[in-house]
């Protein structure tokens, strides 16, 4: 339906003869008033003397054209998102906002445990080794206490070792904060997808985001349902991780609305098939990595304790485990991180 404002032009009087004349440099919609010629915007607040239209304040509404910069409108507004549509008829760029109250973080800034290894009867070392064969390798809890028996003589509990993979993953966490401002992500691609899990018997789908150029795995998601929430929330998260110049994901309809909120300039590449030129191989790749790990778990018990194991993972995977196909260096080695053997040790990344 059409939008219809009952106004009177403010200099004649007049109340029925208009034309429609553009928009303001606030989007705003203009009128030309067909008696006496006056251009005038009666949605805009005037806060000037006398009712006036000078000295007042610009208050931007809608935000600006993220290709010309000029003033935009609303042309749809959904539940979640609104389209926003350029002012300016030459440059008439469409693009979408994601509201904030529909936004709601990722599962990776989530986290519960332990911020430091003090009071523990264990030595330092010994828990950092343990914690890297659960990591790194496929022993399960009971296999890796009866290393440590058999190898070190001491004698750790399974369940011992299985809280200390739970609740140190804020440690990690934080050491990845840290280490993020030193890594460059501004590559071609990124590519996104999900996977699922099963938490306790009830399955959920766990969404990634990985570096084409490195293999770092920027950010993860895990979310109870498959919907286009859920891929808000991951890419809100890695947004300011980089500048990649291709979004690559299946054809997944969830997908479009996020990349093209927090991605404007990044080309969305929609793949069909495992045979196009560009494929979404490479985290189908990280997927069955992921899976090899996780089949040797038989699950997850609950959100909580599945969101701490698989975010240490993933920190494992970024700056500790060697990859063949990077001539044995991590991911985070290839985007750009040099530290010495005393860094490495002071960020946890060696025993």
């Amino acid at each position: 339906m059409q939008k219809i404002i009952h106004s009177i032009c403010p200099k004649c009087n007049n109340n029925q003869k208009f034309y429609r004349y553009g928009k303001d440099l606030d989007g705003f919609q203009k009128y030309l008033c067909r008696e006496c010629n006056h251009q005038f915007a009666p949605e805009r607040a005037r806060t000037g003397e006398n009712g006036g239209c000078r000295g007042r304040p610009r208050t931007r509404t809608y935000p600006l054209c993220p290709k010309c910069q000029k003033a935009s409108f609303l042309h749809h507004d959904y539940q979640n998102y609104s389209n926003f549509r350029c002012g300016d008829k030459r440059c008439n760029h469409s693009f979408v906002a994601w509201k904030d109250t529909a936004i709601f973080p990722a599962s990776m800034t989530n986290l519960f445990g332990k911020q430091n290894f003090k009071r523990m009867r264990h030595p330092i070392h010994l828990i950092i080794t343990a914690i890297s064969m659960f990591y790194l390798g496929k022993n399960s809890f009971r296999n890796i206490s009866l290393i440590l028996k058999t190898v070190f003589n001491i004698k750790v509990s399974h369940t011992t070792i299985s809280s200390w993979c739970t609740k140190f993953a804020p440690i990690f966490d934080n050491q990845r904060l840290k280490l993020l401002s030193h890594l460059d992500l501004n590559s071609d691609e990124w590519h996104g997808d999900e996977t699922y899990v099963k938490i306790n018997g009830i399955q959920y789908y766990l969404w990634f985001v990985v570096d084409a150029e490195t293999r770092f795995v920027v950010g993860f998601n895990l979310s109870e349902h498959r919907d286009s929430p859920s891929a808000v929330a991951v890419m809100n998260e890695v947004k300011d991780c980089g500048k990649p110049k291709s979004i690559v994901t299946d054809r997944y309809a969830p997908y479009k609305v996020p990349v093209k909120t927090f991605f404007p300039e990044a080309k969305h590449i929609r793949v069909e098939s495992f045979k196009d030129d560009i494929s979404n191989n490479l985290i189908e790749c990280f997927n069955k990595q992921f899976k090899a790990w996780y089949k040797t778990k038989q699950g997850f018990c609950s959100f909580a304790s599945a969101n701490n194991l698989i975010s240490t993972f993933v920190f494992f995977f970024n700056f500790v485990r060697p990859h063949s196909g990077l001539n044995n260096f991590t991911p985070a080695q290839v985007a750009g991180l040099n530290l010495s053997k005393r860094q490495k040790k002071e960020y946890l990344l060696v025993a």
